[in-house]
Order: C-alpha cells, then structure tokens, then sequence
C-alpha cells in the first residue's frame, strides 16, 4: 500500500467499516443460532418464521462487506499483511452467512416438526448444541478483534463438544426410530437439525484458524480435532 499517510488511514477506516458489518453480521448469527434452536424446543412456529425472514439481514449484510471489501482492493492497493486480512474478512463472513443459512433450515423444519408429535429427550440436547456453538462463536469473534490466537486455538478444539453431543444424540434418534417406526419421519427431520447445528460448530472451527491464520501468518499445522462418528449422510442440503 502507498506509504502516504493519508491513503494509510483511509484504509484504517475502510477496513474498520469492514470489520464492523462483520461483527454485526455475528450478532445476528449468534441470535439466529438460539433463536432457531429455542423455537424447536418450544414449538413455536412464530418465533421460528422470524428466524427464518430475518436471514435476509444477514445476507445482506455479507453482499455489503464483499462490495466494501472489492472497493478496498481497487482504490487502497493495500500491502500483502493487509491483502491477507481483507481476504480473512472475506472467508470469516462467508462462513457467517452459511451459519445464517444453517439456522434458517433448522427453523423451517422446527415448524414442520410442530406439527408431530414430540420426540422425548431431543430438541432440549438440540438447543444445548446450539448455546455450546453460539458461545463459540462470540468467543471467536472476540478472538477476531482482539487478534487473540490463543483463545481461536481454544475455540478449535471445543468443536469436540459439538462432535460428542451430536453423537450422543444420533444414537437416541436411531433407538426412537428402531423402538416406534412412526418417530421415523419426525426423528429424520431432527437429525437433519442436528447435522445443521454440528456443521455451524465446523464454520466457528474454520474462522477460528482464520483467526490464526491473520494473526501468525499461517495456519495450523495440526488437523483439525473432529468427534463425529457418525456417516449417517454425508452432505446436508437446506
């Protein structure tokens, strides 16, 4: 980036504006998290609407930092360091956006799932994933701010926990639908949810190593810790 102090602070503050649309954009992920998770466990099909509308927010949210973002690299020229946390920006609100879109799907199925009868000891261990993944995220977007490698690197490994739960709740799926062949359907549309909750826990995992990434300049060397022992489906659709 040219050393001109002036272009020097106006990159300060376009980044700045970056990174506050992006912090905003966790906030409304962290809600949607609970709020998704809370309107499985209540029954509540307004809630989970609300949920599912204000997903357009954060969206938006994302189309904005990208323009920034694109407008920042044609006008600043910034240096390779600064390249490197712009495009971390841009990883960070992508995995965002799709936590968004994870919870939308669980509030559109929540309100399905309304409809039948409830499935004991479930969508509580649900929303017990979902709180453990919300408080993930706010302590990586913590770590973002405060360029905290040490407690990204923290976050990395809770995703376990996540892992564990999701284990632990596939198997009572699986004796409800092997017990009562008519949980079948019920107990496929939570497990989907499940799924949903336990790939926000990998997206929280993947800005945290963006988080180590832009603070060291590189990225774990480790592989990522991972708990899942399930191959119950290999990929989730919304």
């Amino acid at each position: 980036m040219n050393n001109d102090p002036h272009i020097a602070r106006a990159f300060d503050r376009d980044l700045e504006t970056i990174q506050a649309l992006t912090m905003k954009m966790g906030g409304l992920v962290e809600v949607a998290t609970l709020d998704a998770a809370r309107a499985l466990e209540t029954r509540d099909v307004e809630l989970a609407a609300r949920v599912r509308e204000n997903d357009k927010a954060i969206d938006a949210l994302e189309a904005m930092v990208n323009e920034e973002a694109a407008r920042l690299i044609a006008l600043r020229a910034p240096t390779a360091s600064d390249l490197r946390t712009v495009l971390s920006v841009l990883k960070i609100t992508g995995s965002l956006e799709r936590m968004g879109d994870y919870a939308k799907n669980i509030a559109k199925r929540s309100t399905v799932l309304a409809q039948t009868p409830p499935i004991e000891g479930t969508t509580g261990t649900v929303r017990r994933m979902a709180k453990h993944v919300e408080q993930m995220l706010k302590d990586v977007l913590d770590a973002y701010i405060r360029r905290d490698a040490a407690l990204a690197a923290d976050v990395r490994t809770r995703d376990q926990e996540v892992d564990q739960i999701y284990n632990s709740l596939f198997r009572v799926l699986l004796t409800h639908m092997l017990e009562d062949p008519r949980n079948i359907t019920a107990c496929m549309h939570l497990h989907f949810i499940a799924k949903n909750v336990e790939r926000m826990g990998d997206h929280v995992t993947s800005i945290a190593e963006q988080v180590i990434y832009l603070t060291t300049g590189s990225l774990p060397e480790d592989a990522r810790p991972k708990d899942d022992q399930t191959a119950f489906v290999s990929s989730i659709k919304d």
